[in-house]
């Protein structure tokens, strides 16, 4: 028995459809998943934004330097580098670059990353400190060289 050109038509335009209808259902379940974690890492940044508000300007700020260096790109900067901010002895003779680690470290016990060096803080709950550092890393934007790094 052999099918009729409608019959074909109507075939061909129902494999179209559920064709469609699958790769429209693959694109709702990609967005449900992709959506919510845009959506957290927007959250994450602004709780990040409010925690270094309430914990760190003080004595610092994004924009210039305040008692403490202007933090506006301190993550992937070298050490003891913001420009025109007067930085200890014991901090412009420290030859790393600001990253997860140091900055995790520096936040919990700052004598234990750079001894004798002017910053009597620190940020007691882990959660906060990761918070925080996800935020400078957020409004940072890779250093133009790591040069400088040697030349101190």
């Amino acid at each position: 028995m052999e099918m009729t050109l409608q019959e074909k038509k109507t075939m061909n335009a129902t494999r179209h459809l559920s064709t469609s209808v699958v790769a429209a259902v693959a694109l709702l379940l990609l967005a449900l998943v992709v959506f919510p974690q845009i959506s957290r890492a927007a959250e994450d940044a602004e709780q990040g934004r409010q925690l270094f508000e309430k914990r760190c300007t003080g004595c610092h700020s994004l924009e210039r330097n305040k008692e403490g260096p202007n933090l506006r790109g301190v993550f992937g900067r070298p050490a003891g580098t913001a420009p025109g901010f007067n930085y200890s002895a014991a901090l412009r003779s420290a030859h790393f670059v600001w990253d997860e680690q140091k900055l995790e470290k520096w936040l919990t016990d700052t004598q234990s990353l750079v001894e004798d060096n002017n910053m009597d803080f620190h940020v007691p709950k882990a959660e906060e400190r990761a918070e925080i550092i996800r935020f400078l890393k957020s409004i940072s934007s890779p250093p133009k060289s790591a040069s400088n790094v040697s030349n101190r």
